[in-house]
């Protein structure tokens, strides 16, 4: 992978020739967006923290029509909404993203300012809002999104959120997994999570065949046997009777799951 952009806020590598991230790491939340370019469409997983224009770095990257996928319906994947038309959520959160999302503003931007963060001079948290609209498509488990010679697969993968989704690319055996598995802490606490289904949710994508994990928060050298791990440690806080809100947190080699 490749450094191919840095701006004020975004940076942007390659991941192949038709494959790009966008990544804002001068915030503690370490977001990604990816760019996937077909040959009839281009699609943009998340829309991250909406602190600046990404629709300005997408542009750079393709010539064909955007349409953004939202792994799920948290401010800091859909923050970037407002300059897309064209965008898909999954059934369970359509309320969420139309003005349901279940903090309040004052929450949102409470979290968006923890530190470490190096905003742009002209950002003022005062003027950040939530987008609220109606997506062009509601998706379920196992539908499909066509590109041109590039289809990706659409897994529902509850627990982090109701409508938390994976997107499974079988030609180049490329796993965006959003929040469900990333290098650091797991949220499964807070009370619109279900941590009896993030763990099933992992043991769904145990028989996929995976070349690369792409991540939508912090390292994107995510090693492979991290799935299996992660599957192994909410197995056996299951088995335990502490994967439930309210147990603590536990810390793995690479991850810890906060409950």
């Amino acid at each position: 992978m490749t450094n191919n952009k840095k701006n004020d806020w975004f940076t942007i590598e390659k991941i192949d020739d038709n494959t790009s991230v966008i990544s804002e790491y001068k915030h503690w939340e370490e977001t990604h967006c990816y760019v996937l370019n077909g040959t009839e469409k281009c699609l943009l997983i998340d829309t991250g923290l909406g602190v600046e224009n990404i629709w300005e770095q997408v542009q750079e990257l393709t010539d064909k029509p955007v349409t953004v996928v939202t792994t799920h319906v948290h401010y800091d994947h859909f923050g970037g909404h407002q300059y897309f038309s064209d965008f898909y959520v999954h059934e369970a959160e359509t309320e969420w993203i139309n003005g349901g999302f279940p903090l309040t503003l004052e929450q949102v931007r409470n979290f968006l300012t923890e530190e470490p963060c190096d905003f742009p001079k002209d950002f003022d948290v005062n003027n950040y809002k939530l987008f609220e609209g109606i997506p062009t498509r509601v998706l379920k488990d196992n539908d499909t999104i066509e590109l041109g010679k590039r289809t990706i697969q659409v897994l529902h993968t509850p627990g982090h959120s109701p409508g938390h989704m994976c997107f499974y690319e079988e030609d180049k055996g490329y796993l965006y997994t959003g929040d469900l598995i990333y290098i650091g802490e797991l949220f499964a606490y807070f009370p619109s999570t279900d941590p009896v289904a993030y763990m099933n949710s992992i043991k769904k994508l145990l028989p996929l065949i995976v070349k690369r994990i792409l991540p939508a928060h912090h390292d994107l050298n995510v090693p492979l046997p991290i799935i299996k791990d992660m599957d192994k440690a909410f197995t056996e806080l299951y088995e335990n009777g502490k994967l439930k809100h309210g147990s603590g947190t536990f810390t793995y080699d690479g991850f810890g799951i906060k409950l």
